[in-house]
């Protein structure tokens, strides 16, 4: 069977899909990613040595606050769009201490470990887009990609001393979205072991009786 005509049965049975199973199983494997991804960044790089002072305490719960936002919305998202037939309709200061603020001492890597410890949440959520076989693969894998980045950032927060927020901004918001737009393109191997996806693949109208 051609992935074209799989994709099209699984178009006019959207019914056949346990809605409240879908929305368990994304959660769970949110969960899941958050426990291995915190895991992953506390072994591999430690906690952060100074949250003791409260300063570093507040700076770490705001990361993970903005990480937990951009991971639960794009989970609620998601399982709109795992379920067959979902879609979307979607300056004063000296250049030296905008420098500073935006670089910091971490930003390479930060810009390094956020898309590495999102591997594993990744290949989790996917693994269950995969299940409930989604028609629109290109914003479910964007979502899930967006999901694996939000948790790595929280993962990696645990371990990050640098706590301008700009630095948060641009580098935890700029890995994030690293981990959303390569992770569009999961679809090319999504074909349940039929072949390799063609473009057209990528999103399939539902069919109606």
């Amino acid at each position: 069977m051609k992935t074209d005509d799989l994709i099209a049965i699984l178009s006019t049975n959207t019914g056949a899909v346990d809605r409240k199973l879908v929305i368990r199983t994304v959660w769970i494997a949110v969960v899941a990613g958050i426990l291995v991804a915190v895991g992953s960044a506390l072994v591999g790089l430690g906690l952060r040595t100074d949250l003791s002072a409260d300063r570093a305490l507040i700076f770490l719960i705001t990361k993970l606050a903005f990480a937990m936002v951009i991971v639960g919305v794009a989970a609620i998202y998601l399982t709109k769009l795992t379920r067959p037939g979902g879609e979307l309709s979607l300056g004063a200061a000296p250049s030296s201490h905008w420098d500073a603020m935006i670089a910091g001492d971490a930003w390479l890597e930060c810009l390094l470990s956020i898309p590495i410890i999102a591997i594993a949440p990744f290949t989790i959520t996917i693994w269950v887009v995969r299940q409930a076989a989604p028609t629109d693969l290109v914003r479910a894998g964007a979502f899930a990609g967006l999901i694996a980045g939000g948790i790595s950032a929280m993962a990696y927060a645990h371990h990050c001393m640098d706590d301008s927020l700009l630095f948060v901004a641009v580098w935890y918001g700029g890995t994030i979205v690293l981990c959303t737009l390569p992770a569009q393109h999961w679809d090319r191997g999504y074909c349940v072991g039929k072949g390799p996806c063609r473009a057209a693949s990528r999103r399939r109208e539902p069919v109606t009786a």
